[in-house]
């Protein structure tokens, strides 16, 4: 489903961001766009808004993996109270990070492929976000030979690539006191 009122969200954003930017003393400028054009090949990604930052302090949001700049766009979509399924209709960028990720990301997937392929053993990757997550999951939507899984809970859930008739071992049954 749309944001209903894209306009009304995006004034609710600058809002925001005006008062962290001001107020934080952040060397910031960012713009704002309602139904950005989208680059071809785009799929795993249509954002409603975008919201691009550029300036002296670029290298704040971008510290620690995009750290900052992922906790100014949780807020601002928590702001909007946008349900979690929802949370890709809007994106914060800067310095075009986000599209950077996504290739580490994809290359990061067909490498995980590769070595399912050849070693015949699950590859577990790292904790990520369900954004990042979504995006292996679709790069590797195309492999017949695999197949892929979310796992864990909060903030260890992770993604597992398998071969496609990978058994799971039996997990033992946790035993409780009588």
């Amino acid at each position: 489903m749309p944001i209903p009122d894209k306009l009304a969200a995006a004034k609710k954003i600058n809002e925001f961001l005006q008062a962290v930017v001001t107020h934080g003393g952040l060397r910031l400028k960012y713009r704002i766009v309602v139904d950005p054009p989208l680059p071809e090949n785009r799929d795993w990604e249509k954002p409603e808004i975008l919201v691009d930052f550029a300036g002296p302090d670029s290298a704040l949001l971008l510290d620690r993996g995009g750290e900052l700049l992922r906790a100014l766009e949780l807020l601002g979509l928590e702001m909007l109270r946008l349900p979690s399924g929802e949370h890709e209709k809007v994106c914060f960028d800067c310095q075009n990070h986000r599209s950077l990720r996504i290739q580490e990301l994809r290359m990061a997937a067909t490498v995980a492929a590769e070595k399912v392929r050849k070693t015949g053993t699950p590859y577990e990757f790292t904790p990520m976000s369900s954004r990042e997550r979504r995006i292996v999951h679709l790069a590797l939507r195309e492999e017949a030979d695999l197949h892929t899984e979310s796992e864990g809970e909060g903030p260890r859930r992770h993604l597992v690539v398998y071969p496609k008739d990978h058994k799971p071992s039996a997990k033992p049954t946790p035993r409780t006191l009588p």
